[in-house]
């Protein structure tokens, strides 16, 4: 019995001897391994990779903000090239076939710019060097010089309700109302490229998403949105507003570029529209005949022009809904228009009543209400914050 206890007390010293080894060679550094060999490390476990963001439209310059569309729009950021241009509201009049320019610190019409027929929009080019009018009857286009103020030898281009440019500055973009098509073209020789005929009556509006890769259309006169493929330049969805009579208009994307709304003119209110899923829009109502959208300097508020009762809402972003309502003294029809370079006023035209309104953005209160030509429409307000344009009245990233 002896014997055998022994034994078993030796073999389980030696197992006990081995066990402490492995753990002293376990525990020492390569300096004292005797082969001189690096102990083993165990391998850390992997760790999921972020999802990649969705890649922007090749040649768009990258935002400055990936959390806010309108980061080049800060107060007074003038870049380089518009930097010297005197600041002006130009204001085209549809009816009297001319433009009105006022100087935003006089509040006078300094001059009046005679142009083709039926001026519907002053849009800034992609590069921000000229000012297009869009001579929607006439046919043409009428460059303006916004350093000299002088007007230009006019391109003919058919039916130019509107005008946008891609992100990456490849092409304008026409929104020929009556031909019932986009056309894509040079931005600088205006050479058509592509024309895409739709099935909507009156494309008139727009705006691209914050990557670029598509943009939204308003179909004014069937009451019906387009989405449309920037680089493919086609058509990838269409639908019908939800309301009988629905006429759409501006289009703005929310700074945070999850959300366009769509003001209507009929159904008095905004269209908030997921634009990735592009499924049915909610109606978000503020006030009689809804028409143009701009957003502060500050990316915090949109103004929301109501041209059928003479009023303007303020909608918060964080908020998510509307915190103001001003009205005009006097009434008014404040129809399309733009931000002051400072962010302080907002200037708009006065479809029907041959006037432009400077509002004072942090009041409400009116600060002017200047005569003009007949039938004043898109005004521009120049020059403006930003690194290019996307088109219209003047959309800045």
């Amino acid at each position: 019995m002896a014997h055998t206890a022994q034994r078993h007390l030796t073999a389980r010293t030696r197992t006990l001897l081995a066990a402490a080894l492995l753990a002293a060679l376990a525990g020492c550094g390569t300096a004292n391994h005797p082969e001189g060999a690096a102990p083993v490390k165990k391998a850390a476990p992997a760790l999921p990779k972020p999802a990649a963001a969705p890649a922007g439209l090749p040649g768009m310059p990258p935002l400055l903000d990936p959390h806010d569309v309108y980061a080049a729009d800060r107060p007074n950021k003038l870049s380089p090239v518009v930097r010297d241009f005197p600041s002006r509201v130009y204001v085209p009049n549809t009816n009297s076939n001319t433009v009105s320019v006022i100087d935003p610190t006089t509040y006078q019409v300094v001059e009046t710019i005679p142009v083709g027929v039926q001026p519907q929009h002053v849009v800034p080019s992609w590069d921000m060097k000229t000012l297009w009018v869009n001579n929607n009857r006439g046919h043409t286009l009428t460059p303006i010089d916004p350093a000299t103020g002088v007007a230009g030898k006019p391109v003919e281009v058919h039916d130019p309700y509107n005008l946008y440019f891609t992100p990456d500055g490849k092409y304008a973009v026409v929104m020929a109302s009556l031909d019932r098509e986009l056309v894509f073209r040079d931005p600088h020789t205006m050479e058509r490229k592509k024309s895409v005929p739709v099935s909507c009556f009156g494309v008139n509006h727009a705006d691209f998403s914050a990557d670029g890769r598509y943009f939204v259309v308003s179909c004014e006169f069937s009451g019906e949105l387009l989405k449309v493929d920037t680089e493919k330049m086609e058509v990838i969805g269409q639908q019908k507003l939800p309301f009988d009579g629905a006429m759409p208009q501006d289009v703005k994307i929310s700074p945070d570029g999850k959300t366009f709304y769509i003001a209507d003119m009929m159904a008095h209110g905004m269209w908030v529209l997921d634009g990735e899923k592009f499924t049915t829009p909610t109606l978000l109502p503020t006030g009689k005949g809804c028409h143009g959208l701009y957003v502060g300097r500050d990316s915090r508020e949109m103004y929301v022009s109501n041209r059928g009762e003479g009023s303007v809402s303020v909608f918060d972003f964080e908020q998510n809904k509307l915190t103001k309502k001003w009205w005009l003294p006097d009434g008014g029809s404040p129809d399309m228009g733009g931000v002051s370079a400072d962010g302080k006023v907002l200037w708009l035209s006065g479809r029907y009543d041959s006037e432009v309104y400077a509002i004072d953005t942090a009041t409400g209160k009116q600060l002017a209400r200047i005569p003009v030509g007949s039938g004043p429409h898109g005004l521009a307000v120049y020059p403006q914050p930003g690194r290019y344009s996307l088109g219209h009245t003047g959309i800045f990233r």
